[in-house]
């Protein structure tokens, strides 16, 4: 991940946010169809709605595929680590969930580039085909 994109996460954290994040746009049916690719669904304000590994937002155009950094303010992640799995966060195996059923607000900005994650075995033998080249 760049400088500044981690930048771009910080000021994603607007007043009334509790927690900021990234998302970073896919036209790719096989990122859509991905459940290791985590969608997130936002409102026109920026506003994180849910998050799922489902193929969603259902219809044509691109997914939102969420890119794995969270910024806190202090308090709103001293509650996040008090409470309790959610019921939802165990479902999707998403702990922003959590976050949502709470209450809090999550608040994502979108980059072009999607930082590549290693989150399955084919992309663990994809990182190190890649780290054999180098």
């Amino acid at each position: 991940m760049r400088a500044e994109d981690v930048a771009r996460a910080v000021a994603a954290l607007k007043p009334g946010a509790d927690i900021a994040t990234l998302v970073s746009p896919s036209s790719d049916d096989e990122d859509r169809n991905n459940p290791n690719v985590v969608k997130a669904i936002r409102a026109a304000d920026g506003r994180c709605l849910a998050f799922t590994r489902a193929p969603a937002p259902w219809g044509e155009g691109p997914v939102e595929r969420h890119v794995g950094i969270y910024v806190y303010r202090r308090q709103a992640l001293a509650r996040f680590v008090a409470a309790p799995p959610s019921p939802l966060e165990v479902r999707e195996k998403l702990e922003q969930m959590r976050a949502l059923e709470m209450g809090m607000r999550i608040c994502a900005d979108a980059i072009t580039d999607f930082p590549k994650g290693v989150d399955s075995p084919a992309d663990l033998e994809s990182a190190r085909a890649i780290l054999a080249r180098r």
